[in-house]
Formats: C-alpha cells, sequence, structure tokens
C-alpha cells in the first residue's frame, strides 16, 4: 500500500482523477454483468392441469373429444397464420 500512495503522490491530480474514474467504471461495468445475469433468466412457471375422463367412455365418445380437440387446434392455427399475415404486410413482405 505504500508503494501504491508514493506512486500516486509523485503523480499530477489530474492522473488521479483519472485512474480514480477508470477504476470506477470498471466497478460499475462488472457489478451491471453480474446484476443483468439474474434478471430474466429463468422461464415462468407453468402450470399444466391435467385432463380427468371417466374409466368407461365409449370409442364413440373418445372420438368426438379428439375431433373437438383437432378443430380448436386448427382454429388457433389459423389464427396465429392470419397473426403472422398482417405482421408480414406491416413489413412489406409479400407471399
Amino acid at each position: 500500500m505504500r508503494d501504491l500512495r508514493a506512486v500516486f503522490r509523485r503523480r499530477g491530480r489530474e492522473q488521479t482523477i483519472a485512474a480514480g474514474l477508470s477504476i470506477l467504471f470498471t466497478v460499475v461495468i462488472i457489478v451491471v454483468f453480474f446484476l443483468d445475469a439474474k434478471v430474466n433468466t429463468a422461464p415462468p412457471v407453468t402450470v399444466i392441469y391435467p385432463e380427468s375422463w371417466s374409466a368407461n367412455r365409449t370409442d364413440a365418445e373418445i372420438k368426438a373429444d379428439q375431433v373437438k380437440d383437432q378443430k380448436a387446434r386448427e382454429e388457433r392455427a389459423a389464427v396465429r397464420q392470419e397473426q403472422f399475415k398482417e405482421i408480414a404486410n406491416s413489413f412489406g413482405i409479400e407471399e
């Protein structure tokens, strides 16, 4: 520490201020990197609820549920496709 103090005593005021600012900026950048690494890194928790059916369902009921679920998937896909088309049109991308 005595050597460090001796070096700073021989230097001018401007050099001491510049050295202090360079150390401060370096410390700030390192701290920001550490803090930023902890922000929004984990995916949000998603809860998935299983569907419950009676054990004595008929094949017709199962097929009806599958058709209903397939229609819902197709509707969601169509809505998503329309959203992508709107985004493409806003950027001037042709089909």
